[in-house]
């Protein structure tokens, strides 16, 4: 999701905590997302607290080079934070703060948005703090989304842009098993230039066939 639905200049609301969640067990997740867990991460819901970690991890030049530009400021991430709640809400983004096990410290985002009203086509993106990457935090914690994203959200088609220089990103693309559908063409401006983007996608079926044929983990 390399230009982001969440644009800081645009976003005058004030930040607001959390809604609160009564139930352990949430069955509906425009309540609250649910915690995923893995072996070496874990996935839950943005906290108000996670803001000066955010703006650290979101701040190196590696990690935001091929994406919108993210806030500059705790202040502009506790914004973004409620901004994530009031989408929730509404049934039109996920946000996951990535989350290293021994550790309640952010280093980055999942992200999932609707490309349609009944949420069978969703964008997803991803971004993480630098130091983490070739760690396998990336590759278990996409697994994680994706999974949530077929079997609770119910969505069909998963697809992501990444800008064709991003060589990192399309090769994790290509290794969860995505497939590129085409060349969106000077479609994300970044520093002035327009960037041409390649389109991938995961369909639910290929996904359910390769976890039948590698396993809990499909990425090999």
């Amino acid at each position: 999701m390399e230009k982001m639905p969440y644009q800081p200049a645009m976003d005058t609301s004030p930040a607001s905590p959390s809604p609160a969640q009564t139930p352990q067990e949430i069955t509906n997740w425009r309540n609250g997302l649910p915690t995923l867990g893995g072996t070496l991460t874990t996935l839950r819901e943005l906290r108000m607290s996670d803001a000066p970690a955010l703006l650290v991890s979101m701040s190196s030049e590696d990690v935001t080079r091929f994406i919108s530009p993210p806030p500059s400021t705790v202040e502009g991430f506790e914004r973004f934070i409620a901004w994530t709640f009031r989408e929730r809400i509404a049934g039109h983004y996920m946000s996951f703060a990535i989350v290293p096990h021994g550790s309640d410290v952010v280093i980055g985002l999942i992200q999932l948005r609707s490309l349609d009203p009944d949420l069978r086509t969703l964008e997803w993106g991803f971004a993480l703090a630098v130091e983490y990457w070739g760690t396998g935090i990336f590759v278990e914690s996409a697994e994680l989304a994706v999974d949530f994203a077929f079997e609770v959200i119910g969505a069909h088609r998963l697809e992501a842009r990444a800008a064709v220089k991003n060589g990192r990103g399309n090769g994790a693309l290509r290794k969860m098993g995505a497939v590129q559908e085409g060349l969106l063409r000077r479609s994300l401006l970044r520093n002035g230039e327009y960037l041409d983007q390649a389109l991938w996608t995961i369909l639910r079926e290929e996904w359910v066939e390769a976890k039948a044929v590698w396993g809990p983990s499909v990425i090999h």
